[in-house]
Formats: structure tokens, C-alpha cells, sequence
């Protein structure tokens, strides 16, 4: 039985385009969808008021932000099964124990008492730093969320780490049937540095053969594991971060690995994980690698 596509829900707008985004993502996937909405009014009312005549506030909010979506995923798409799940609990630890039975999570990039200047919300920004399943954080423009590029660009990590992040970046394109756009950033070093010092000494040409070199060693597998997937390679001059963001303007999806040390606590994302979760053009997944 496969893990469903659990997207988190709280009423916002930007919640309820990350559930339309979820459930045309969920059909394509051929995956269940559950909504999961964090709700503490029994944690502060008690339950045994539920089957009340004077239901607690939160209580009413909760059922009409659940059957609204519900409602809202089923006139979306009939086909796609549907399940819910109001948590007495803070959003982002529902959302991280939902992770746990997920394919992937789905949120929005702000939540309801986001302030409208946050370039992602709290909410999504601990989710993707720390879930133990890909997440998918729907922000970007109309064109990218709507999925029209039939694109989906893959930055490519180190080889020895990047695998999760290939293998699902393979299996959302094969799904989509898109071009998936495979890109390793590389620079040119202006010092040596103490880790490493030849590459100062490299001329450029040596670095992008060893980028490239660092591509196919990472796409190798799931290229053979993925045959009709349409691969594009290429390797460009320059910081990870302003690469992606420039590709993430013609596409549906970009897709980054995030290291996840054992024992480490807080949010994991990386320089190039943090930048696009704020400023990419369109949706982001964030895949953890276990280090």
C-alpha cells in the first residue's frame, strides 16, 4: 500500500492553492490524499464538549476549514481518495508526525496569521527543515504552480549524498511526463581554501569536467531505473542559489537535496534549500539525505 500525499490545511488561501496543487499532484502520483489540519481546541476545552449544543469556537473553525477542503478536493478531482485529520496539536509538529506515514508533505508558503511581507511563512520554513519525508512548499508564480513549463530542474548534489533527491526528481518527471533539467552549479574559487586547496589552482575547464563528472555520477541509476524520463544535463558557472532561482522561472518543480545529521536539532535546509523556499518562482521540494 503506498503512503498518501499529505498536505497540511488552515483555511488560508495559500493553504487552499497548495491543496489544489496536492490533489492534482496526488491524481498524477495515482496516491491518496490526506488533509491535515492542527486544531489545540481539545487540548484547552476538552473533548467531552464535542456532541455539545454549544460546540467550542475552535471546534466549529476546525469542521469548517476540513469539510471545506474536503468539498474543495472532491469538485477539483472526484477520483482521488480522500481522507482527514484534525491533530490537537501545533501545526508544524502535526505536520513533521504526518511526515512520518507520507510519501511527501504539501503546505502552503504562508499560513493564517502569516504577516503578508514574510517571504514564507514559519510553518512551512520548520516543515521542510526538519520532516523526515520530501516536502513540498507551493509558492511561485500562476504559470509554475499551474505546472504549464513541463519542466522540472533537479540540483544536483554531491553524488555520495544526492541520491534521495535524484530518485525522487525521476519519479515525479516519469509521472508528469515532462523534461526533467539536471543542473550542477560550479564555481571558480577567487583563494585556495584549507579543504580545498587545488582547486584554486584549476583551470575552469578542469572544474566544469568535474562538475560534469559529478552529474552523471549522480544521475547514473536512476537513469537506467527511469528510461522514458527526458533528461536535460548541463552545468553552469556560478553560485547554486541564483542558478536555480533563474531555472525555477520555467518551471513546474525544483528539487533539492537537504543534508540530515543524526543529533542535530533545528532546521537543516542548506544556503540553496532556504533561498528558494523564499524567493523561487515556483514550487519546491525538499528531499532529506541522511548523512
Amino acid at each position: 500500500m503506498e503512503l498518501p500525499l499529505v498536505v497540511g490545511i488552515d483555511g488560508s488561501d495559500s493553504s487552499l492553492v497548495a491543496l489544489d496543487w496536492a490533489v492534482d499532484e496526488a491524481a498524477r502520483q495515482g496516491l491518496p490524499l490526506r488533509l491535515v489540519h492542527a486544531s489545540l481546541w481539545e487540548r484547552y476545552e476538552g473533548a467531552t464538549l464535542s456532541t455539545g449544543l454549544d460546540r467550542p469556537s475552535e471546534q466549529v473553525m476546525a469542521e469548517n476549514i476540513v469539510g471545506t477542503a474536503v468539498e474543495r478536493a472532491r469538485r477539483r478531482n472526484p477520483e482521488v481518495k480522500v481522507s482527514t485529520e484534525v491533530v490537537p496539536e501545533e501545526a508544524v509538529d502535526a505536520l513533521l508526525h504526518a511526515g512520518h506515514n507520507a510519501s511527501a508533505l504539501v503546505t502552503g508558503s504562508r499560513g493564517r496569521g502569516e504577516l503578508k511581507g514574510l517571504l514564507l511563512g514559519s510553518v512551512g520554513l520548520a516543515v521542510a527543515g526538519r520532516a523526515h519525508c520530501p516536502v513540498i512548499v507551493v509558492r511561485g508564480d500562476r504559470a509554475g504552480v499551474a505546472g504549464t513549463h513541463e519542466r522540472i530542474v533537479l540540483g544536483a548534489g554531491d553524488p555520495a549524498s544526492g541520491g534521495e533527491a535524484a530518485r525522487f526528481a525521476f519519479r515525479t518527471a516519469e509521472k508528469r511526463g515532462g523534461v526533467l533539467d539536471v543542473v550542477r552549479a560550479w564555481r571558480c574559487p577567487a583563494h585556495e581554501t584549507a579543504d580545498e586547496p587545488r582547486l584554486a589552482e584549476d583551470p575552469a575547464h578542469l572544474r566544469e569536467e568535474r562538475a560534469s563528472g559529478q552529474l552523471d555520477a549522480l544521475v547514473q541509476d536512476a537513469v537506467t531505473e527511469h528510461p522514458g524520463v527526458r533528461v536535460r544535463r548541463s552545468t553552469v558557472e556560478g553560485p547554486a542559489r541564483r542558478v536555480l532561482l533563474n531555472r525555477s522561472a520555467a518551471a513546474d518543480l525544483v528539487v533539492v537535496g537537504a543534508r540530515r545529521r543524526t543529533g542535530h536539532f533545528g532546521l537543516q535546509l542548506g544556503r540553496v534549500g532556504h533561498t528558494l523556499l523564499h524567493h523561487a518562482q515556483c514550487p519546491v521540494a525538499i528531499v532529506p539525505e541522511r548523512v
